[in-house]
């Protein structure tokens, strides 16, 4: 299918140091197969038609320029400049727009925007847009902190910067007062010369408070909490006359409810949509069971429940807070696999040789009670030998087997080049008020790694079945890389003083991140291998997923939380039901259904993403708060001629300081020496001095990535999401901080 490499085509055209190619140079690139040539030919034929790409006189392909006026989405920068994204998405890329040239557009509009030619910049075309119409916005509502400048009153909204005030009347009608964390609808949009203008719809509470904060998130990112009437009507008939004894009675499930069977998450987990069971065959062989929350059961396509939840598309875990998916009758009710409770599930057995190849799969709905409930910590101790009286013996042997079947997939996963990158993630720890007290890394042992094997097994089997039906279904895609060879991620390694080599496929990878465990430049290289590749999403087009090493791939093992997981749950009924054969799959949802889908989902999982990432960086800040003056350690992780990123031990957020206040650090340490060798215009001192002075920071700087220093908390901004931090110098004499100060947001 060309859709498999139409994206790439257009990225590889697109970026800025591509150079004109002929059709096969392209395609090696690319690394397209010799047996998917004539796919790829179709894909470049398709491009060229839709002039998304060009072909010149010399045969060679070069991206087009950009129509003389487009519709996009307009995303804004901090810096007074912004993008559009084109909605017919071409080589020629994202358009330029000077905040100047951005009329009253503001972030994530769609707009018509005017195309004109700028010059050349580095030998290329360089274009800007002018927005000459906002079509659609993107939210008229925002949430932010009311302050007051003389007699007019202003809301600063949350993440915005110092000086993008919405001016509002009359705060007394909805009881505010200054300092109170609001919710506004946008009535006038600003500009550069006028303040936009709003309306307060809502007083949310005390700003800063946990409360209100949650609330303004909420808002800003338009995430609804609370479900319509009839969509819980639906789920409350939904679960009416629940018994699963008549499903087993009419043959519709199977009675798996002696089986041992255990769930393993989180210790703060609601909701249990996963739940394992093993056996080791006589033929030494294992079976694998996994079993999945059979949500769909519950949720009838076309319902209203079904359309709120698609809506939704995903469950929002906020630190502290989660917005389901579905009502919590049934995501904290009867679809959660909870201990000692009769269940619906979906079940996909997978038999599996002595080197965790895979044998054969069976697919049934079933009816489970799971033996017991686990955290990860329980399974943790189990592995350590530290066994919890508590747990049922057969649970704690389960535990054990199920060790040494992951070790096993673990390899032969690895042998076939899945990815593992390091990148530990920072955990809140909140008291029961809501508010953060602490933070550390997320845990990662190797229990989590127990239960992420057989998910992916789950979901490859179920990919697997699936495709081979001729049916379309939303698969999770992650693209290969367009080339490894260039952009970031080779000069974060060069920084770090590793060689590139020519051709970096899966292995070389795999090689480098061994090569750097352990080392202090390895979170850095784990984040540019990251930065590297294109972001996971659900997508039609057969693409495989590259991280993982998996041609097939789907999401089947989450359908509490991902909406995604409940399509694929209901195409497996059909084929349980023996609806689904490969004569009837044209009869589902086509490719363009599939995938707008697969889009639509794709941004309502990015949108919560930025949710989760933004209170818990507010929530990180607040910690910060009463560090303020206190001196604390980091690590160096970005450097550019703009200056350093420090990212904070334990707290994993960063700060920024400029290039003058790295230099004055230079300058200060070599003002430490002998000033009698300084005066001395020939003195090797006196010439680094110049140096520091003239040339770019990358070419001169007295810090290398990976390096740990000490800085100063010197002011945190919350509504800005900024953090202040100074450098500290550190000599025989005295420990000082420069004066340069830098804010950054983190």
């Amino acid at each position: 299918m060309p859709q498999r490499f139409t994206d790439r085509i257009i990225r590889v055209v697109g970026r800025d140091d591509y150079r004109p190619s002929t059709a096969r140079s392209l395609a090696k690139i690319i690394k397209v197969k010799d047996e998917d040539m004539d796919i790829f030919d179709q894909a470049i034929a398709i491009l060229t038609e839709s002039k998304a790409i060009n072909i010149n006189e010399k045969k060679l392909i070069v991206p087009p320029a950009p129509a003389k006026r487009v519709i996009g989405r307009f995303e804004t920068t901090r810096r007074d400049f912004g993008f559009i994204r084109p909605e017919t998405r071409t080589a020629a890329g994202d358009i330029f727009v000077p905040m100047s040239m951005a009329l009253d557009a503001a972030h994530g509009d769609r707009v018509v925007a005017r195309v004109s030619s700028r010059g050349q910049r580095d030998g290329k075309p360089r274009y800007v847009g002018e927005i000459v119409e906002v079509l659609e916005r993107a939210s008229r509502q925002s949430a932010g902190t009311l302050q007051r400048e003389g007699k007019h009153w202003f809301v600063r909204p949350d993440g915005a910067k110092d000086n993008e005030l919405i001016s509002v009347d009359d705060p007394g009608a909805k009881n505010c007062k200054e300092g109170d964390k609001v919710s506004i609808e946008i009535m006038a949009y600003g500009d550069r010369d006028f303040f936009a203008h709003g309306v307060i719809i809502k007083k949310l509470g005390k700003s800063g408070s946990p409360s209100a904060e949650l609330k303004s998130t909420l808002a800003r990112f338009n995430i609804v909490d609370h479900f319509p009437k009839a969509a819980l009507d639906d789920a409350r008939k939904a679960v009416t006359g629940f018994d699963p004894q008549v499903e087993i009675d009419k043959g519709l499930r199977e009675d798996l409810r002696n089986e041992i069977i255990v769930t393993i998450d989180p210790e703060t987990a609601r909701d249990f949509d996963d739940a394992i069971s093993l056996k080791k065959l006589h033929n030494g062989h294992w079976l694998l069971g996994v079993h999945i929350a059979d949500v769909s059961h519950f949720v009838k396509e076309g319902s209203k429940l079904d359309k709120e939840a698609c809506e939704r598309a995903t469950s929002v875990y906020l630190p502290g807070y989660v917005v389901p998916m579905l009502p919590e009758l049934l995501s904290n009710g009867l679809c959660s696999l909870q201990g000692q409770q009769d269940r619906f599930a979906k079940s996909a057995y997978i038999e599996l040789g002595r080197n965790a190849e895979v044998i054969k799969t069976r697919f049934a709905n079933s009816v489970i009670r799971s033996t017991q409930r686990m955290t990860y910590e329980d399974a943790d101790r189990i592995l350590e030998g530290v066994v919890d009286p508590e747990l049922a013996p057969e649970a704690v042997a389960l535990v054990k087997e199920m060790e040494k079947l992951a070790r096993v997939i673990y390899h032969r996963r690895e042998k076939a080049g899945q990815l593992r990158l390091d990148i530990p993630k920072p955990e809140l720890i909140i008291d029961e008020h809501g508010k953060p007290v602490g933070a550390r890394p997320e845990s990662d042992t190797f229990s989590h790694t127990i239960i992420e094997m057989f998910m992916i097994e789950a979901n490859e089997a179920v990919a697997r079945l699936l495709d081979s039906l001729g049916v379309e279904f939303p698969r999770r895609i992650h693209p290969e890389p367009d080339s490894l060879t260039s952009g970031v991620m080779v000069q974060v390694l060069r920084q770090c003083g590793y060689d590139v080599p020519k051709n970096v496929d899966r292995f070389g990878l795999q090689k480098l991140l061994e090569s750097v465990q352990g080392k202090p430049e390895s979170k850095i290289i784990n984040i540019a291998v990251l930065r590297s590749m294109q972001k996971a999403e659900y997508r039609a087009a057969h693409i495989g997923h590259y991280a993982l090493a998996s041609d097939y791939y789907c999401h089947f093992t989450s359908p509490i939380r991902r909406y995604p997981d409940l399509v694929v749950h209901r195409l497996f009924d059909e084929f349980v039901a023996g609806r689904l054969t490969k004569k009837t799959a044209d009869k589902y949802p086509d490719f363009a259904a599939i995938d707008q889908l697969g889009i639509y989902c794709s941004e309502k999982e990015r949108n919560a993403e930025a949710a989760e990432n933004d209170l818990r960086d507010y929530m990180m800040l607040q910690l910060l708060v009463e560090k303020i003056g206190e001196d604390l350690p980091g690590m160096i992780t970005t450097i550019n001629n703009n200056g350093i990123f420090v990212e904070l031990d334990n707290y994993m957020v960063s700060g920024f300081i400029n290039e003058k206040a790295i230099k004055a650090y230079a300058l200060a340490k070599i003002n430490t020496k002998d000033k009698v060798k300084l005066k001395d215009k020939k003195s090797k001192d006196r010439k680094q001095m110049k140096n520091i002075s003239r040339a770019p920071l990358t070419d001169n700087c007295p810090f290398k990535l990976g390096e740990r220093v000490n800085v100063r908390i010197v002011n945190v901004n919350l509504p800005a999401r900024d953090l202040e931090i100074d450098i500290v110098v550190q000599n025989d004499d005295s420990i000082k901080t420069v004066k340069e100060k830098s804010r950054k947001k983190s």
